[in-house]
């Protein structure tokens, strides 16, 4: 039996076949409105359903209440309204995806799941400076994904007060 190296595995074609990433990331991208945005998957629990939230008075326009997972309870965050997007009624689409935000669980209102990507490091750049009025600290990167452009967001900068 010949021992098998660190380097038989970057170069074994039966794992490259399986889709592990060698030099990128993999990112759960959905959609919010139009635009197509990720976060990485490391920090996504689960995906679930739309589900009914409970409401909690007198928080963030952006807190549409709790749901009851498995007996935590978890504060949901409508992202249309953290980006300042228009209200949307419910899909069969619409889905809650359950993250870790600083050692919290959270759940993000979203459209719709949209796949998971490998993204390499090259395929990555710096978000866009836009000015002094445009605030874009909440994205990692933009991704180039084939033909689109996939917004990486900094989910611990983006719900940093939930």
């Amino acid at each position: 039996m010949a021992a098998v190296t660190a380097l038989d595995n970057v170069t074994n074609p039966s794992q490259q076949q399986a889709g592990l990433a060698t030099d990128g990331s993999q990112f759960l991208t959905f959609k919010v409105g139009d635009e197509l945005y990720g976060v990485d998957i490391l920090r996504v629990q689960e995906i679930k359903g739309y589900t009914a939230v409970t409401r909690i008075p007198n928080t963030p326009p952006s807190i549409k209440g709790v749901i009851n997972l498995r007996g935590t309870i978890v504060p949901i965050v409508e992202l249309r309204t953290v980006f300042g997007m228009p209200a949307m009624e419910v899909t069969p689409f619409t889905v809650i995806i359950v993250v870790v935000v600083r050692e919290k669980v959270m759940g993000l209102v979203v459209d719709a799941v949209s796949d998971v990507l490998t993204i390499g490091r090259q395929d990555i750049q710096a978000p866009p400076a836009l000015g002094a009025r445009v605030n874009v600290s909440c994205l990692s990167g933009i991704a180039k994904a084939g033909d689109k452009l996939v917004a990486l967001l900094d989910i611990d900068r983006l719900l940093a007060d939930g």
